[in-house]
This record gives structure tokens, sequence and C-alpha cells, in this order.
């Protein structure tokens, strides 16, 4: 399944300095039962987002109107827990296109890169610098560039590099997941076939 191509996103952020958010917290195990990547947006952080009468809760930054954008920021530890590609497909739904933390779990930073959703991995100081610019500004803008590598608070021009396999950026700068990847080299591949002996 193709995704939108990620290049440079420029957008405004929303932040969450929660450390340590695990896949159970961004998309909640009964939710699993889907077969399909759609609908998962809806129930984001469902349980930190809705009360039992599934009523919003006014205090959860996805609920505050002062914060909008397709960037994420999270605390350290980012997608820790179980392995679930539904925390990615969740995020990827409700319309996120850039996850920021100074660390991720593993498993969900590559689940995220397979679906479109590039995480950028940056040092705790500028992560602190990335939430004191949106405390001082809702509506302050950043820019990831994926081609440079490089994340920049608009306002204040500071920026940091980020690194990311070659493989997952031609992918994403593609808008390949691993399928597409292959279908691309389709003409390659049977010309390979071709030439070898029966």
């Amino acid at each position: 399944m193709a995704y939108d191509k990620f290049t440079i996103l420029r957008s405004s952020a929303v932040p969450m300095p929660i450390e340590n958010v695990d896949t159970d917290q961004i998309i909640p195990a009964r939710f699993l039962k889907a077969t399909e990547r759609k609908g998962f947006g809806d129930n984001l952080f469902r349980d930190w987002r809705y009360n039992n009468d599934n009523t919003p809760k006014a205090d959860f930054v996805l609920n505050d109107p002062t914060y909008s954008g397709k960037i994420l920021v999270g605390g350290k530890n980012f997608g820790s827990g179980s392995s679930r590609e539904h925390a990615a497909w969740a995020i990827y739904d409700y319309g996120f296109r850039c996850v920021v933390s100074s660390f991720f779990a593993d498993i969900f930073q590559n689940n995220s890169i397979n679906v479109g959703i590039l995480p950028v991995r940056v040092s705790p100081e500028f992560l602190e610098k990335i939430f004191a610019a949106i405390e001082a500004d809702p509506k302050t803008e950043l820019e990831v560039n994926l081609p440079a590598q490089t994340i920049t608070i608009l306002a204040t021009g500071e920026n940091e590099s980020f690194a990311i396999n070659e493989y997952k950026k031609h992918n994403l700068t593609n808008g390949y997941d691993d399928i597409d990847y292959l279908l691309s080299m389709k003409n390659e591949i049977e010309a390979f076939a071709e030439s070898r002996p029966f």
C-alpha cells in the first residue's frame, strides 16, 4: 500500500511531553480487531482523550484547539511496549506524518516508517527547545527536511540533524512500502530473470 511521499514538511506541532508512552496507550488492545488500516485514528489515545461516557477530556492535548498540525512531539521513549503495528496506523490515520522524540522503541520506529510516518530522533536538549517554542507560541512551525535529514524550529532557525536508514529514506521520499519498492524494480527483476538459465 503506497503512502504519501515525504520530502519537506512544514507544520505546527502537537506537544505531548510525556515519557514512556507505550503502544497500549496509543491504541488500546480492545481496538485491534479490525483488519483494514482505517478508522484507527478515531481511537488514538482513546483512554486519554475520552471519559467513560465518550465525552472528550478537555485537558487532553488532542482535544485542545490551541494545538494542531501534522507533527506530534512526544517525550522520551515513545512507542514502547508491545509491537502492534496498529499504533503506527492510528497515528497516521489521525493525520500525523511525523513524530519527534529523544528516543523511540525500535519496533515502533520501524512500524512507523513502514506506514509513512517519519520518526525524528533528536537530542534531549533540542527536544526541550521544541517544547519551549511551542509553549511560547502554539502556532510555531517546525520544518522537517527528509532529504537533508534536518529538523528546524522556524521561529529561531535552530536546527538539528537526524539519522535514518537509506533504504527507509528512499521509501519514504517515494511513498513506498516494501512491496511498492519491489514493484518499482519490476523491469529490472524481469530482465534479470530472463538472463538466468533455466
